[in-house]
């Protein structure tokens, strides 16, 4: 049985979040791309609780999803979690591989002074 691009991605998840989790001193990082939208949320996985969220749909000047507007919601997540005293984080790819629009994120995220 071939399984579809989806089922192959959750496959990939499902082994990386064997082995990340996020913690109040260094949460979770993680990245959900859908057709439309980006969206980037720093988890504390202790209490299951979202600390810091940020998405194309927080942006003003958001036109089409592409890498540069990735690279927008990373920087401004970035700042958000400085607001909140956050430097460190782990990062999920939430089986996405790490090319194009998610390693724009994470660069950006990275510039923004987020340590991963």
């Amino acid at each position: 049985m071939k399984l579809s691009k989806n089922q192959r991605r959750i496959k990939r998840k499902f082994r990386i979040r064997k082995k990340v989790r996020g913690t109040p001193d260094r949460p979770r990082l993680v990245v959900f791309r859908s057709n439309r939208h980006i969206y980037a949320q720093l988890i504390d996985d202790t209490q299951a609780r979202t600390l810091v969220a940020c998405s194309t749909q927080h942006l003003e000047d958001f036109g089409s999803l592409n890498s540069e507007t990735a690279k927008s919601v990373g920087a401004k997540l970035a700042e958000k979690a400085a607001s909140q005293n956050i430097s460190s984080v782990v990062f999920d790819r939430n089986g996405y591989y790490y090319h194009g629009q998610i390693k724009a994120l994470a660069d950006a995220a990275r510039s923004g002074g987020l340590n991963f």
